[in-house]
């Protein structure tokens, strides 16, 4: 009896760790708008828990949603498919805002009919779907849509207005008219698994259904059972609820900057010299102290709602999340670069931006109206005569804010200008204070040039990033920190004066604060010298290309400092998170695990897996948990995600699934699912020399302690 329930035991525990997920479902219907328009209408019912991404995901980021039709002479396309809003969200992960659906999303394509004889159209979807815990390989399903013969559908059926609201309906991309003839009830399609169409004949539905779903169709006795039940618990909305903190974040980080920023803005020759004078003017003006206070209160408001409003115009002109989606874009990477070049030659000294002088004649003529309205107007005057030096910082922060997304540029605008009008409100309460500032003179300049060689080293950023996507290797990461030493360089040598720029001041000598900065500047370039023999470098992470895309990724002659020594990499291996020494090849792996007799981690992974990437950069840098990766096991990370597709003579009909196995990708997920009867990654397996099971398997796991104790007793186990 107690082998029995020990048995029983074991099979449960292997059943929670092995599960086959099919979380999201797809119900085709078809409903008529006209005579010769019809809606077909895709339902993606998702489970609790899982999210299906949008169509719409900028480059870099997860497998957006993708539709394909099979062209046919009986019909036509009408515009692009439509999705309902779903959640947008900044992933902190990608770095971008993306936008997903739960529970369920209804996306439809629009055609125009171009036969009155009964045909079908096929679509497949290619999708992929996350929760808190794990992701999913990419997926294709087909679904098929049936029109019946023209003179059948003639007959109109009454039916109420469906109510449509903004989160659960998508705008159709056609005529309005269109949209509002949607009274059909819809007629059944079906659904089948993708790459299985060529085996399996479509039948008819065989039962009248109140709803538009049908059942999946599945192949005989190689249908992969789908389970009713989740056997992971997952927390509904956790992830959700973190993206949305990571965006709340990333607001305060773009309002810090920006008023770090208009600080800067406030030392430069254009705007300094007008603190005292505004002031002044102010309480010298008004007939009373708290009159004066009043109005330079209020001129400070009116400056940071024109900068507020300038932030909310590039909001309005591009939408939201339009310059998110640009940002990952390489020709727009290649337009900020190039604007950023000429506001760091302006401030340099080489030309000036200036707005046309007529401008701020006119706006300073209103300025003398008095009132409310002067008081505007003298705010809009600053705003105009100080644009040679704030253009720049404004221009650079509405580029680094737009590349957030979202109402970022808006608070970027807000920080930006509370650090300009803060002084004024500051002095106007306290005018004793005035006397303590110190007396304009060539340091604003040096202000102007210091800022100008920051923004010189930013623009490098969105060039490398245009490298990056386009994968040309102009600029790796040894070049990309060159340029930076050099431009750093440079200022160490302007701060110490041994290099003047144009508007400089004649230097006698250097003052301790300068001394200070080129000194702090030095040590910044010393510590960026070793990232060219591949140190780290995490106080600038982000900044430059990945290790990995470099010159010399393994070190000088294929070999790399791992843990303190320097180490040849064997063949088909190479470096991956953490340096450590990784193979995506199982057979290449395995053979080189029984060759140093070392257990086997099979890391199940995906390029575009969320949780994967937050394992590699929050649970595996622990140092306990990094030592026994990089010294008691041999990684072996299969990529269920990647696209090169096998050998003609490599591929094969999944006998699992019944799939086509075409790609590298394919290969591991198939292994996976036979093998472990699991799908979903991040999906960990300790075996020994032969493949058999250290312990059992485990998955996304954000537990240190529990990650570390499960390594270890794998390891263990191969040792005992």
């Amino acid at each position: 009896m107690r082998l029995f329930i020990t048995g029983i035991f074991f099979l449960i525990v292997s059943l929670a760790q092995g599960q086959i997920y099919d979380p999201v479902s797809f119900n085709p219907a078809v409903q008529k708008i006209d005579d010769t328009h019809y809606a077909l209408r895709i339902n993606a019912s998702i489970e609790p828990g899982w999210h299906l991404y949008s169509q719409n995901v900028p480059e870099g980021g997860p497998v957006p949603t993708h539709f394909e039709f099979t062209p046919s002479d009986s019909y036509e396309l009408n515009g692009s498919v439509s999705e309902p809003k779903g959640h947008t969200v900044n992933d902190p992960i990608f770095e971008m805002r993306i936008t997903y659906f739960s529970d369920s999303a209804e996306f439809k394509q629009v055609i125009e009919r171009k036969t009155a004889d009964a045909f079908t159209i096929m679509a497949s979807i290619e999708f992929m779907v996350c929760n808190d815990e794990s992701c999913l390989p990419p997926t294709v399903k087909e679904v098929v849509f049936k029109l019946e013969a023209a003179a059948a559908s003639v007959k109109k059926v009454d039916v109420k207005p469906v109510q449509k609201t903004p989160e659960a309906e998508g705008k159709l991309q056609t005529a309005s008219k269109n949209e509002d003839a949607l009274k059909e009830e819809p007629t059944k399609a079906e659904i089948v698994d993708a790459q299985e169409q060529d085996d399996v004949a479509v039948n008819e539905p065989t039962e009248q259904r109140d709803t538009d779903t049908v059942a999946l169709k599945e192949k005989g006795d190689q249908a992969v059972e789908n389970p009713n039940t989740i056997l992971t618990k997952t927390k509904d909305g956790v992830a959700e609820q973190e993206a949305e903190a990571a965006d709340s974040r990333n607001l305060v980080s773009i309002f810090i900057l920006s008023f770090l920023g208009g600080f800067a803005a406030l030392l430069t020759p254009c705007v300094f010299p007008m603190i005292p004078m505004t002031v002044s003017f102010f309480t010298k003006q008004s007939k009373t102290r708290a009159s004066g206070i009043k109005n330079t209160l209020l001129y400070g408001l009116f400056i940071i709602v024109i900068y507020v409003v300038l932030g909310s115009v590039v909001v309005g002109i591009f939408g939201a999340d339009a310059l998110n989606a640009l940002s990952t874009n390489v020709w727009f990477n290649l337009i900020f670069f190039g604007l950023l070049l000429v506001f760091a030659f302006s401030f340099l000294g080489a030309f000036e931006i200036m707005l046309p002088s007529s401008w701020a004649t006119k706006i300073d003529s209103q300025a003398d109206r008095g009132g409310l309205v002067g008081i505007f107007f003298m705010a809009l005057a600053l705003a105009i005569v100080s644009f040679s030096c704030t253009g720049p910082i404004v221009g650079t922060l509405l580029v680094e804010a737009a590349s957030k997304g979202g109402i970022a540029p808006i608070v970027g605008m807000l920080g930006f200008s509370s650090a300009i009008a803060l002084p004024f409100a500051l002095f106007a309460a306290f005018p004793g204070w005035l006397n303590s500032l110190p007396k304009s003179g060539g340091w604003l300049n040096t202000v102007k040039v210091v800022l100008g060689f920051l923004e010189l080293a930013l623009a490098f950023k969105f060039l490398s990033n245009s490298d990056l996507v386009l994968q040309l290797h102009l600029l790796e990461r040894e070049t990309f920190l060159a340029v930076w030493i050099a431009i750093f360089g440079g200022l160490v040598l302007y701060l110490f004066g041994k290099i003047t720029l144009p508007h400089d001041s004649p230097l006698p000598h250097i003052s301790v604060g300068r001394l200070g900065l080129g000194l702090f500047v030095l040590a910044f370039v010393v510590y960026m010298i070793p990232g060219l023999w591949g140190a780290p470098l995490q106080w600038i992470s982000g900044f430059p290309p990945p290790t990995q895309y470099s010159e010399s990724p393994y070190g000088v002659g294929n070999s790399k400092g791992v843990a303190g020594t320097s180490i040849e990499l064997p063949d088909h291996a190479e470096l991956g998170p953490l340096d450590l020494i990784t193979f995506k090849d199982y057979e290449a792996g395995m053979a080189y695990a029984k060759k140093v007799n070392k257990p086997v981690m099979l890391d199940f992974t995906g390029y575009a897996c969320v949780n994967c990437r937050k394992m590699e950069e929050r649970v595996w840098p622990e140092p306990q948990v990094q030592q026994v990766l990089r010294d008691d096991l041999v990684l072996i990370s299969l990529y269920v995600d990647d696209k090169k597709e096998l050998p003609e003579a490599e591929q094969y009909v999944s006998g699992t699934t019944g799939k086509k196995i075409k790609t590298i990708g394919n290969k591991w997920s198939d292994f996976q699912i036979k093998h472990y009867k699991a799908n979903a990654q991040p999906f960990y397996v300790l075996v020994d020399n032969e493949g058999k099971n250290l312990n059992q398997p485990t998955a996304y796991d954000p537990d240190m302690e529990s990650y570390l104790s499960w390594l270890k007793a794998g390891v263990n186990n191969y040792s005992n």
